[in-house]
């Protein structure tokens, strides 16, 4: 029969009689105050790289946003696989600290190999501002992504247990409130990661010419992890520290393969029932391993419903960050950006963990209720998928102020009068008079096998056929600036703009081309009585040149726009003026955004608290509840449950698609209530163990065995004497 060590043997310094001594500061471990920093700095490092990928790769490296939100979401997606290697390496073979020490190690060498793979004078060798091998810094970027993913996917399930590991049996409240603390330290790294990264960004650097820096954004990051690896390794001598026993996980899977083949083999009703089928294994494995076993399937069992709450939780940074372009983010004197709204889950960490653990928490425990572990998780639950309600609520007020764009079998036509005469447009069933320098009030919707006919006239000017093919599906603009003269241009934007900018094209009525600068972007060559394409830039007052050869030298050349708000998209007409110079008249194609970005502040309210009842106790419920050998492991299933939320957000978006996006909101709030429901059933069932306690048995009756084997040879020796 296969036997385990009956404890796991403690490293670290020891008083005599063997008691580990631990330093306490405000009765706690001083140890983890090291473990605490640690997880702020990786944290920081973690995400603040994070948030630069999707630009490094499309701005630097040149993919298009296809490829690089595969790569990115590939990568994210490795990152939550590797934590069943880390915690394997941690239980089986290095044990905890060792594995934290060498895969930050990992981490930091990857850290600084995105950050080298970002400078550009590093295969610019002609000094002209762009890298002459950008297959080089994809392969430095690789290499430095998978080393990044073993490294914060490797030490991720360890770290948590490890700080468990520092409290002594009876500092169970210290201990809950430790992984409080820990969550809040995660979620403070990544807010002010998120904030500072983007800030160095946006600086120019360079040796030979100036680019955005991603190098010092990335080097932040780099040396963030380099101090948590430094600080953890600072409290080193004040860490309880485990060995590992083996390779428990082999130990594991066979014990389960030869339950389930024993099982089979005496399936026959001639043989009595267990009381559980890992008892079959009973004939060559030990009670202790089958127990510890028993422990870990029960606590994976309660996992299988998890997923469906990540899969809601991480649309924040999706979907509910799409809904936020769709609206306005001035709140008062302050301009908040849509990609800015996630934040909002970070700041509410911060203020609600501590509110949950000095006052919710308290006054929960006052009134007499017990608000077990799984309670709170099944009430995290019902709180994600209310948050998802809120969010479709504020959905159906978004959808009253989007503007209508056509469907695959019309055609949406406005008329933009640019000449100094009064214009009639004639369409099937429908007549507009523009006077001078105006526009329809809208576009206008007409079915595309009906619109047989458009002809334009003017007073006392015959009538005027327009030639026209229409592309169905798209909106279209009608510029006319004579009784005679007209040109029809496809708008080429049929949604709202994205991430909340502004749409801007501009339209001469000079007769030589205009080139136009607008905040660093060129519209280059717009031809006479032609609108050029979009470009969308962000809110706020934007500046502009305009230059032409047609224009006299005295004449004024910069402009600005208007206040630009969410959302929008203008027409400028560039017209001349009495004395030759070019004039500026601004036209609306899509309205701003109305609804205010302050309505999404309470559904991330309570998709916050929901996440603070879930995560943070389930954090903690996952230690709790797993033998000394295994707690890595247990946190490893834990993320792994982040990682199937991601495909599931997936399939669903994938294999539904919703004609409006409020009915997604719903699916998904009813899917989690569902699986609420399913999960508290499973939590009415379960049966909460101290795993402490368990083992402490197993070693009080292993204990009681070897000392009946020691005295068997004295009381036969006394025997003999006394016949003799």
């Amino acid at each position: 029969m296969w036997m385990q060590p009956a404890r796991q043997k403690q490293e670290g310094p020891l008083l005599a009689g063997g008691m580990s001594k631990s330093r306490t500061c405000f009765g706690y471990p001083l140890s983890i105050f090291f473990i605490v920093v640690n997880e702020f700095c990786e944290r920081f490092s973690y995400y603040g790289m994070r948030a630069l990928l999707v630009l490094y790769f499309r701005n630097f490296i040149g993919w298009d946003d296809d490829l690089s939100t595969a790569i990115y979401h590939t990568f994210v997606a490795l990152c939550y696989l590797t934590p069943i290697l880390g915690a394997l390496i941690a239980d089986s073979w290095l044990g905890k600290f060792k594995t934290i020490i060498w895969l930050s190690i990992v981490y930091t060498i990857g850290q600084g190999v995105i950050s080298i793979s970002s400078i550009n004078d590093l295969t610019d060798h002609n000094h002209d501002g762009t890298p002459d091998s950008i297959p080089t810094h994809v392969v430095l970027s690789m290499i430095g992504l998978v080393l990044i993913a073993l490294g914060t996917g490797g030490i991720k399930p360890c770290v948590s247990a490890f700080g468990g590991d520092q409290f002594e049996e009876g500092q169970e409240k210290q201990r809950n409130r430790f992984f409080s603390i820990f969550y809040l330290a995660i979620n403070a790294g990544s807010l002010l990661s998120t904030i500072v990264t983007p800030i160095l960004r946006v600086q120019q650097c360079g040796i030979h010419s100036q680019q955005a820096c991603y190098p010092l954004a990335f080097g932040v990051p780099a040396a963030l992890m380099a101090v948590s690896l430094i600080v953890f390794v600072i409290g080193s001598g004040m860490y309880k520290k485990f060995q590992p026993q083996g390779n428990i996980m082999g130990e594991v899977a066979k014990c389960i393969g030869f339950a389930i083949k024993n099982r089979f083999r005496h399936r026959s009703k001639e043989f009595p029932k267990r009381r559980h089928w890992l008892d079959w294994a009973k004939e060559k494995y030990d009670e202790r391993l089958i127990s510890q076993i028993k422990m870990v399937t029960r606590v994976l069992f309660l996992y299988i419903p998890l997923p469906m709450f990540w899969a809601l939780f991480d649309q924040q940074g999706s979907r509910w960050t799409l809904q936020a372009t769709t609206m306005s983010g001035r709140i008062g004197a302050v301009e908040i950006q849509p990609d800015q709204m996630q934040t909002v889950n970070a700041i509410l960490i911060v203020i609600m963990v501590p509110v949950f653990d000095a006052v919710i928490y308290p006054l929960i425990a006052k009134c007499g209720l017990n608000f077990t572990s799984l309670k709170r998780m099944t009430f995290g639950m019902f709180l994600a998928s209310m948050a998802f309600v809120a969010a479709a609520v504020v959905q159906l007020e978004i959808d009253k102020t989007l503007p209508v764009f056509p469907e695959a079998h019309h055609v949406q036509i406005k008329v933009l009068n640019v000449g100094n005469d009064n214009v009639m447009v004639s369409f099937p069933g429908e007549t507009v008079t523009l006077g001078q320098m105006s526009q329809t009030d809208t576009y206008m919707t007409f079915d595309a096998d009906q619109l047989t006919s458009i002809n334009m006239s003017s007073p006392g000017s015959p009538v005027t056929a327009v030639a026209h093919d229409f592309e169905q599906g798209h909106r279209h603009t009608l510029l006319v600036w004579g009784p005679s003269d007209y040109h029809v241009v496809k708008d080429g934007l049929n949604k709202k703009p994205e991430k909340g900018e502004n749409g801007i094209r501009f339209v001469n009525t000079f007769n030589n081309v205009v080139n136009i600068t607008m905040s660093g972007k060129v519209f280059e060559d717009v031809t006479s009585h032609n609108a050029s394409k979009y470009q969308f830039f962000s809110s706020g007052i934007k500046n502009f040149t305009i230059s032409s050869t047609e224009f006299p030298e005295s004449c004024r050349r910069d402009f600005e726009s208007s206040n630009l708000e969410f959302g929008s998209a203008y027409t400028y007409v560039i017209e001349r003026q009495s004395d030759g110079c070019p004039g500026i008249k601004q036209f609306e194609d899509i309205a701003p955004n109305t609804v205010n970005m302050a309505l999404q502040i309470p559904q991330y309210f309570l998709l916050t608290c929901g996440e603070v009842v879930f995560s943070v106790t389930g954090l903690e419920f996952s230690y709790s509840q797993a033998p000394s050998n295994m707690k890595s492991v247990l946190q490893a299933g834990w993320l792994l449950t982040v990682a199937v939320g991601n495909i599931i957000v997936l399939i669903v978006a994938g294999a539904g698609h919703f004609s409006e996006q409020w009915a997604e909101y719903i699916l998904f709030a009813a899917l989690l209530l569902v699986v609420c429901i399913i999960f508290a059933i499973m939590a009415w069932f379960y049966t909460y163990v101290n795993p402490v306690e368990v083992e402490a048995q197993f070693d009080e009756e292993e204990k009681k065995r070897s000392a009946g084997k020691s005295d068997l040879y004295p009381t036969l020796e006394s025997v003999s004497q006394t016949k003799m």
